[in-house]
C-alpha cells in the first residue's frame, strides 16, 4: 500500500514552554485511508495538524506529504495538497458571500473564472450549501459555517483533508451535518482522498478506518476502531472518553455481569442485551 504521509521521528517544542510537544513521533498514513488522532487536551493533536501542513517547522524529524519532504523549499506544493478545516470557521472567513468565500482558495491560485464558476457552486451542492451561496457567511448556524469552510476545501481538491477539531464547537446537529459531508465526499472519491481527524469525538473517531493515541507528544497506542474502544479502562485513564455501549459495558462488568471482552457498538451491545434478556 501506497503511504500518502510520512512522520518520521518527529519533535517539535514551543519556545515558551519546558517541555515538548511532540516527542520523536512516527507513524505512516495510507493513501485513501480516514485516520482519527485523539488524545486529551495538549497531547500534542493540533501541533501535529500545523507541522504537517508548514504552518509551524518541527525541531527534528522530517515529514513526507505524498513522497515530498515537507519544507519551505516545498511548502506552497504541500499546502496545495492538504487542507485543513480549523475549529473555528469564522478564522477562515474572507468573502462577503458564501460563494466569495469558496473562491478565494480559488483565486489565490490563479483559476480562471470560467473555471472557477463551475467549481464553487459544484462545492456547495457537495455539502448541501448551494442554495445559500449569496448569504452572508456571518448569518449561517455553526454547522453551516463549517460546511462553507469545508466546501472551500473541497473546491481546490486537495489529496489530503485534515479537520484539526472542526466540530468542537458545534452542536450535536451540527457534527452530524459536518461528519455527513465528509463521508459523502470520501465515499465518492474513495481512495483519491485522505482524511485526517484531529478530534475529541468518540462518534468522530468511530468513523476513522484506523485511530492514533497520542499522549504527551507521543503515540502509545494505534489500532482499528474496534481494538482502540475494546481498551475503555486505558483509554480513560489517558483522560478520553469512551463510547456510550463501551461506558455501559464497564458498568455491567462492576456489576458483575459476564459482558463480552470484544468492542461492540451500541447495536450490536442492543442485540447482545436482549440475548442475556432471554436467558434470564
Amino acid at each position: 500500500m501506497e503511504n500518502i504521509i510520512e512522520v518520521k521521528n518527529i519533535s517539535y517544542q514551543y519556545p515558551s514552554s519546558t517541555s515538548k510537544a511532540l516527542d520523536n513521533l512516527s507513524f505512516s498514513v495510507t493513501k485513501g485511508e480516514w485516520v482519527a488522532i485523539i488524545g486529551h487536551n495538549g497531547s500534542g493533536k493540533s501541533t501535529l495538524a500545523k507541522l504537517l501542513n508548514y504552518l509551524l517547522v518541527a525541531d527534528a524529524g522530517e515529514i513526507l506529504i505524498d513522497g515530498q519532504l515537507v519544507n519551505e523549499a516545498n511548502m506552497w506544493t504541500v499546502r496545495n495538497k492538504v487542507g485543513m478545516v480549523f475549529q473555528n470557521p469564522e478564522n477562515q472567513f474572507v468573502g462577503a458571500t458564501v460563494a466569495d468565500d469558496v473562491a478565494f482558495g480559488l483565486e489565490n491560485r490563479g483559476i480562471e473564472r470560467e473555471r472557477m464558476l463551475a467549481l464553487v457552486p459544484a462545492a456547495l451542492k457537495e455539502v448541501q450549501m448551494d442554495v445559500f451561496a449569496d448569504r452572508e457567511p456571518t448569518h449561517l448556524s455553526g454547522g453551516q459555517k463549517q460546511r462553507v469552510a469545508l466546501a472551500g476545501i473541497i473546491a481546490v481538491a486537495p489529496k489530503i483533508i485534515i479537520l484539526d477539531e472542526a466540530t468542537a464547537m458545534l452542536d450535536p446537529k451540527g457534527r452530524k451535518e459536518v461528519i455527513a459531508a465528509i463521508r459523502k465526499l470520501k465515499d465518492r472519491l474513495g481512495k483519491e482522498l485522505t482524511v485526517i481527524s484531529i478530534t475529541h469525538d468518540i462518534d468522530e473517531a468511530a468513523d476513522a478506518d484506523r485511530i492514533l493515541v497520542i499522549n504527551d507528544g507521543q503515540l502509545v497506542e494505534e489500532g482499528t476502531p474496534a481494538t482502540i474502544f475494546s481498551s475503555g479502562q486505558r483509554l480513560l485513564a489517558l483522560g478520553l472518553d469512551v463510547p456510550y455501549a463501551e461506558q455501559l459495558k464497564l458498568a455491567l462488568k462492576n456489576l458483575d455481569v459476564d459482558v463480552p471482552e470484544e468492542y461492540l457498538d451500541e447495536e450490536r451491545l442492543v442485540q447482545w442485551l436482549w440475548q442475556l434478556n432471554l436467558k434470564m
